[in-house]
């Protein structure tokens, strides 16, 4: 669930979608054929998302809207906190804030993340790759 303060319609209301990450990563292929196996990106990013993104809320630290406070209570009660983002949790700042949070967690593996695609919905979705604009 998240809301956009800003927003001048409807996702201006706390609201959910379907989300789905992608991540492109580039490196050297080893011997074995691979950069590196796709268990551990999901053990690391995976674990990542689920416990921090999965079945809770997204929002804003700065939004000052009351209700953020019971969400927050709530949530805590059944071991599921908030997530506060410095930006509003557009579609183009979580493209953002995974591709920190992938390349902190991946620092130690023979990986550089060069992309992320954060589909809100099967046919919207934004894209992270540094040196460009988010779109």
């Amino acid at each position: 669930m998240h809301r956009v303060p800003l927003h001048t319609g409807a996702c201006r209301a706390y609201h959910g979608h379907r989300y789905v990450a992608e991540i492109t990563c580039k490196g050297s292929v080893k011997e074995d054929g691979m950069i590196i196996d796709f268990g551990i990106i999901k053990s690391l990013l995976g674990d990542w998302i689920d416990n921090n993104w999965d079945h809770t809320a997204i929002l804003q630290r700065s939004d000052s809207d009351p209700a953020i406070r019971y969400i927050q209570e709530s949530n805590e009660k059944y071991g599921k906190p908030v997530y506060f983002m410095d930006l509003a949790p557009t579609s183009e700042n979580i493209a953002i804030e995974l591709f920190t949070v992938a390349s902190r967690l991946f620092k130690d593996e023979p990986i550089e993340v060069s992309r992320i695609d954060i589909h809100e919905t099967p046919n919207c979705y934004a894209s992270f790759q540094p040196g460009q604009p988010a779109s």
